[in-house]
């Protein structure tokens, strides 16, 4: 489960497109946030297969990655490309798909090749058809899905849905919300299946999204509030996900992409409730970030410290700091978990 939502410029407070994902997951399941420099290779590694490298060096990552695969959940590159992708099921049924790409790869490998919206559209689809989609999402069970996907950059947005090694694209108009069905008229006309129609774990979640949405001007902080929300579904089916022994939010993201400088990412690890957004400069290395145990042990208890912290982060980011700031972030955090004994 997860929530994705995009605001382009236009539609904005600040004149920049703001991208966001709640990356919902396995609640004992841990994430880290990571910073991957430029490389070639000529071998590419992913969650469960390999394939050829790119023969062009990749572009600066960060991005939140599940400890146990290479794919990325939500990431930002240097150029200013945003991506995150949903669990969605169709009329294919994905465990008859043999081991191939996830959802999460084609994330990574989409912001990794990518210097535009159009071209991370054009890489996924692309390396969808050549070599497929499947294996596990999950590390503690066999649970293959496709996936969908929404891309975007300074300028426009893209969303991408899948079934098999079949897709399509439409382009956003302003605002778009996707959560874990198929949303594309066409598309979801032919493979919607029965098991997606008017979920009730699904589309409360995807309505609150674009309720969200519509309520113009767009902001960096409302978005903050609405992924911590528990707002979109019952028994802990929200926004900010809380099911027991089931699935729970274990990751955040929200980015400014500047057309005139180094996009922002505010990224969260744990609960966006219980947690705090660490605004990071995209495409510089990220200094010593806390283990993602010490998220995963915060509780309602430490809000106000937490809020406190954040302030402090957003304060300084107002100021524009230079080159190493990330790592001067991140030792912000670990004094206020040290502070916190978590």
């Amino acid at each position: 489960m997860c929530d994705t939502l995009v605001a382009l410029a236009p539609a904005t407070a600040a004149g920049t497109t703001l991208f966001a994902k709640n990356s919902d997951r396995p609640p004992h399941e841990r994430q880290v946030v990571e910073h991957h420099p430029p490389r070639r290779e000529e071998v590419t590694r992913a969650t469960h297969v390999e394939l050829p490298g790119h023969p062009e060096p990749t572009f600066a990552v960060t991005g939140s990655r599940p400890t146990w695969m290479w794919g990325m959940e939500h990431g930002v590159n240097e150029a200013g490309v945003a991506v995150g992708n949903e669990m969605i099921f169709t009329l294919d049924d994905p465990r008859d798909a043999p081991v191939a790409l996830t959802g999460m790869d084609l994330v990574r490998l989409a912001l990794e090749r990518a210097a535009n919206a159009t071209a991370a559209v054009a890489t996924l689809t692309s390396l969808l058809e050549a070599h497929g989609q499947g294996g596990s999402g999950h590390d503690h069970d066999d649970v293959p899905y496709w996936s969908s996907f929404l891309v975007a950059d300074p300028a426009s947005a893209w969303v991408v849905e899948t079934s098999g090694r079949t897709w399509a694209a439409e382009e956003v108009d302003r605002t778009r919300a996707i959560s874990n069905r198929t949303t594309i008229p066409s598309f979801d006309a032919i493979h919607r299946s029965a098991q997606e129609a008017a979920s009730p774990f699904v589309d409360p979640r995807w309505e609150a999204g674009r309720e969200m949405l519509a309520d113009r001007p767009v902001t960096d902080n409302g978005l903050r509030a609405h992924l911590r929300a528990h707002v979109g579904g019952d028994d802990g089916w929200t926004v900010c996900m809380h099911v027991d022994g089931l699935e729970a939010t274990t990751a955040s993201v929200v980015a400014a992409l500047r057309p005139d400088g180094p996009p922002w990412a505010r990224f969260l690890l744990g609960s966006p409730c219980r947690s705090v957004y660490v605004p990071l400069r995209v495409g510089e290395p990220l200094g010593a970030v806390p283990a993602p145990d010490r998220f995963a042990a915060l509780t309602d208890a430490h809000r106000g410290a937490l809020d406190d912290l954040e302030a402090d982060l957003d304060a300084a980011v107002a100021d524009d700091p230079g080159p190493g700031w990330n790592a001067e972030a991140w030792s912000r955090v670990t004094a206020t978990l040290d502070r916190l004994g978590v």
